[in-house]
């Protein structure tokens, strides 16, 4: 027992001696780590990832909404209200046709060429970097015009593959009533690929050619109205006029059909001009009055010219009207003031009334609808317009830099590129296909209509 309390007692011993000792060491060393740990650099947290803006999201989601509300049903009305009723089925199976067509080639080649880096092509055309959408997650966000604020890209995607659908879609009024169903799919896919593509890199992607020079155009004035109203004006005149054009009535069928498209348009555009701002924040708002503003002051510009000239207004008058308004105000939206989109809309109802009418009937073109008397010339007049009253002198929110003839030239040259562009695309597309597998359906299929000649149904059953 006693070696066992003694040998207890030693342990004992040498344990507070290795406490004593502990803490002397410890006393030594802490300066020393507090002297190493003041020195050593302090590793920076990264930079956490911007989160997508619940409201602004939202906002994109409707705005991508309203744009195919534009096309199916709105385009569609418009146009089919416009030709004869053995027609009106034909129309409205090219447009939504053309919707799923282009969806497809959006997401399969399409965004990824209008918007990804081109590298030494970049001025033009960007590359396949994101082709199947490679790459892009419900992760992946796409920047807004505030540096910070970013958006779902899938969202971006979507919103984009609306315009690249309802521009190929305009073109079809150009050529209604005697177009091959067969040849008008593979135009629609040609054109968008070598035409609207370019088109929209340029103008709207980082390094395009136009965007790098100052070119401005809000929601799709060169794009989209220009590009498509050149290629269908291209197209009435290679595929020659419907038989009967200049000699037979060739009546609208229903004008309600087309009042309600036009509605539809006015209230889906909405989301293609407000919407193009990205954000909903006083860009939009002001994108969002003038679209209502400028469409007003062409509806009744061109009703009022209608009046004076014909003696009565008309309905089509007013909706037409409408329609250039619209055209008119998309690239100035979130530019100008609205009392310049007032001014832009009033210039485009008279313009284009002449458009449809004076200069239709002077180069004696067959344009079914007036597609280049409205988006082509109505883009031409917003997209130059946009340069005059963009200025801060008259109420438009201003650039770096601005001075107005240098702006003014600046948009001439960007109307200019997409004419030419898209005019010689569209010419060489349409006389390619003629050859191939033609573009005009046979003299007695026309005269029966393309609702049972090319489609085996009718709109109407009476």
């Amino acid at each position: 027992m006693k070696s066992l309390f003694a040998t207890l007692i030693l342990l004992g011993t040498l344990g507070l001696s290795g406490v004593a000792l502990s803490q002397e060491v410890l006393t030594e060393v802490a300066p020393m780590a507090e002297a190493v740990v003041s020195t050593a650099p302090v590793a920076e947290a990264p930079a956490a990832a911007p989160v997508p803006n619940k409201g602004d999201t939202t906002w994109m989601m409707v705005s991508t909404l309203l744009v195919i509300l534009m096309i199916v049903p709105g385009v569609a009305l418009f146009y089919g209200g416009l030709v004869r009723a053995k027609n009106m089925l034909s129309v409205l199976t090219q447009v939504m046709a053309i919707f799923c067509l282009i969806s497809i080639l959006w997401a399969v080649y399409g965004y990824s060429l209008a918007f990804g880096d081109g590298g030494g092509l970049n001025w033009m055309i960007g590359d396949l970097s994101k082709m199947f959408l490679a790459g892009i997650t419900p992760d992946s966000t796409a920047a807004t015009f505030t540096d910070g604020v970013v958006i779902p890209e899938l969202v971006f995607v979507a919103f984009q593959l609306t315009f690249a659908a309802i521009t190929v879609a305009l073109i079809v009024g150009g050529l209604a009533e005697r177009v091959k169903f067969s040849a008008l799919m593979v135009f629609g896919a040609l054109w968008f690929t070598f035409s609207y593509l370019p088109i929209t890199h340029m103008v709207w992607a980082t390094g395009g050619y136009l965007f790098e020079h100052g070119d401005l155009d809000f929601a799709g004035g060169t794009v989209v109205h220009i590009n498509a109203g050149i290629a269908a004006l291209v197209g009435a005149i290679v595929l020659g006029k419907r038989i009967g054009f200049g000699r037979d009535a060739m009546p609208p069928h229903s004008l309600p059909m087309t009042m309600i498209g036009a509605s539809l348009l006015w209230v889906g555009w909405f989301g293609f001009n407000a919407g193009s701002n990205l954000e909903a924040t006083g860009g939009a708002a002001l994108a969002f009055i003038n679209t209502i503003l400028a469409t007003a002051a062409a509806g009744m510009a061109w009703m009022i010219a209608e009046w004076m000239l014909r003696g009565k207004p008309s309905m089509l008058g007013i909706a037409s009207g409408v329609v250039a308004g619209l055209v008119v105000v998309t690239p100035a939206a979130g530019l100008v003031g609205p009392m310049g989109a007032i001014v832009l809309g009033a210039i485009a109802g008279v313009v284009c009334l002449w458009g449809v009418s004076g200069l239709k009937k002077a180069m004696g073109y067959d344009d079914s609808l007036d597609v280049f008397g409205i988006h082509g010339i109505g883009g031409i007049i917003g997209a130059i317009g946009t340069g005059i009253f963009v200025s801060p002198a008259l109420g438009g929110v201003g650039v770096d830099g601005y001075s107005m003839g240098g702006q003014v030239m600046t948009q001439a040259t960007g109307v200019l590129i997409t004419i030419v562009w898209s005019g010689v695309v569209s010419f060489v597309l349409f006389k390619l296909i003629d050859m191939t597998m033609g573009l005009r359906v046979p003299e007695e299929q026309e005269r029966e209509g393309l609702d049972t000649a090319s489609h085996g149904e009718r709109a109407y059953n009476l």
